[in-house]
Order: C-alpha cells, then sequence, then structure tokens
C-alpha cells in the first residue's frame, strides 16, 4: 500500500510539473550540446568540549551531466550521460563511505507524428555505477569491518524498446514502452557462494550472471524554474516486468533543486527515491544538500 501511495505521489507532482511548461520556439536542425559539473562540500566539526553530541564529518559529492542532442526535420535523437559521485569520512569510522554512485546513459530517438507531438520512438538506457558498495559491521572485537556487495557492472542494467514519445521541447518530455526487453548483469562471485538462493541478488539465480526480463517502461523528464534563480528538474522511470510481478513496478525518481547564487555557485539539493523489489522489497531514499561549485559548458 505504501508502494502504490508513493507511486501516485510521484507520478501526480511529475504530470503536475508537465501542465506548468510553457510553449517554446520550435528547436532549429542540428546538434545542440549543453553540459554541467558541480561540487558539493558538505562539512561538520565539533570539539572536544562540545556537550551537544556530535562527530565531526567530510563529505562531498561530484556530479556530471552532459547533453547532446539533434534535430533534422521531423527526426529528433536526445542523448544524455549522468555522472555522480560522493564520499563521506566521519571522525570515528575507519572507512570512507559512498553517498552516491551512479553511471547513466539515455538515448532516445524518435520521428514526429505530422506537425503534432507525438513521436514513433526507440529508447536505450545503460546504468551502473563506479565503484565498490559495502555493507559495514564490527567484528568480535568491536573493530569496524566490511563486505563487498556491489562493483561496477554489478548490477548493471541495459533497458531498450519501441514505444511512444510526447514531447514538447528537451526539457518536457514522456516516453511510453510497451515492449522493453531489460537485461540485468552481475558478477558471477555473488551468485555461486554457498547456500546461494535464487533471486536473491537482484533477481539473478544462482551460478548465472544475467537476468532477462521483458515488459512496459514509462520515462519522464521535466525541467523548469520554480521562480528567479530556482530551478527543479524532474526524472521519473518506471518499469514493470510482465514476466513476474507484473505489479510490483519498479520507481526511480530524482528530483535535482538548484538555488543559483552566481554563474559559479549554488546552493543544490537531490532528493531520489528508488524501489526495485529484486533489490529490496521496501523504498531507497538518497537526499544530498549542501554548496555547489557549478560549471556549465
Amino acid at each position: 500500500m505504501k508502494k502504490k501511495l508513493l507511486s501516485i505521489v510521484f507520478l501526480g507532482c511529475f504530470f503536475i510539473v508537465l501542465s506548468q511548461e510553457e510553449e517554446k520556439e520550435k528547436p532549429k536542425d542540428g546538434w545542440s550540446t549543453a553540459g554541467n559539473i558541480s561540487f558539493l562540500f558538505n562539512q561538520s566539526a565539533f570539539n572536544a568540549e562540545w556537550l551537544g553530541g556530535g562527530t565531526s564529518n567530510i563529505a562531498g559529492n561530484l556530479a556530471i551531466s552532459y547533453d547532446f542532442n539533434y534535430r533534422k526535420g521531423n527526426l529528433t535523437w536526445d542523448n544524455k550521460i549522468l555522472a555522480d559521485y560522493g564520499l563521506a569520512k566521519g571522525q570515528d569510522q575507519e572507512f570512507t563511505r559512498k553517498t552516491n554512485d551512479r553511471l547513466e546513459f539515455n538515448s532516445l530517438l524518435g520521428k514526429q507524428i505530422k506537425a503534432s507531438n507525438w513521436y514513433y520512438s526507440f529508447f536505450v538506457n545503460f546504468r551502473t555505477q563506479f565503484a565498490p558498495g559495502y555493507t559495514f559491521g564490527e567484528d568480535v572485537d568491536g573493530n569496524e569491518t566490511r563486505t563487498e556487495i556491489t562493483h561496477i557492472l554489478s548490477p548493471a542494467y541495459i533497458q531498450a524498446g519501441p514505444g511512444m514519445l510526447w514531447k514538447k521541447s528537451d526539457n518536457f518530455k514522456v516516453n511510453i514502452a510497451p515492449a522493453t526487453a531489460r537485461i540485468i548483469v552481475v558478477d558471477k562471485d555473488f551468485t555461486s557462494i554457498p547456500g546461494y538462493v535464487d533471486g536473491d541478488y537482484f533477481g539473478v539465480d544462482a551460478n548465472k550472471t544475467t537476468r532477462f526480463e521483458f515488459g512496459a517502461a514509462l520515462n519522464g523528464y521535466a525541467k523548469f524554474e520554480l521562480m528567479k534563480n530556482v530551478s527543479m528538474e524532474n526524472i521519473l522511470n518506471l518499469y514493470a516486468n510482465y514476466l513476474e510481478d507484473p505489479q510490483n513496478v519498479d520507481i526511480d525518481y530524482t528530483a535535482n533543486v538548484v538555488m543559483t547564487i552566481n554563474k559559479y555557485l549554488s546552493t543544490n539539493l537531490t532528493f531520489q527515491a528508488i524501489y526495485d523489489d529484486n533489490a529490496i522489497g521496501a523504498f531507497q531514499i538518497r537526499e544530498v544538500f549542501g554548496l555547489g561549485i557549478n560549471y556549465g559548458f
């Protein structure tokens, strides 16, 4: 019930955002590119006499986004690369911990239907991470331990399929793909351990490295201005697997709010919610807030 309610909230917020987009001039033919690099920094420090409690810590998050889009007549081809990586270190922690880790590529090809906002489409999505992920604990002597549970290409998600695209502008589009193939790739080392149960690691069976799914995907993107110098970017990805539990819709929603101070400084807020019952039967929530150093290109 909680998952369904949050799904409705995400969809409702997303389509309310879509209704705010204003009509813009038709873009010109040819390539258009835009990119941004941002670095978020957070730091807290307490001296030994501080009675309120607290642990000194330092954290940083580097994010890169790059769009390269092409248009010619009634043909559009939109491409986006997203790369995020963040680390945090607490004063009493032996190991540095990740706060964010994502590498993603999206490509969307569309052919316009007459003079409308609708397109025949085909999309490709690839998603993985840069570095190993760990669970943390303690040994019998109280020393901090860590166990590797993920790394680059484990998992990796590859999705592709035909569909219908509704596109008003580069900042305002929704793609519906009812016949989407998805492959989940993992390292066999994680599925061949003694006692492994089929499906425990991102849905992949024992001694296997891939899982094939076939289902429906919805991908939406909306970027708009909340007020002067405050912009909000919304990215919504939904997927339902026809072959197993189609009612368990995978959800990946990200909201990025940027409050511009000047050309290079901003305050950034990122919120992300993921639901994937093959990974864990609960919502994964991530929130990052801090002062950002930005460079657009």
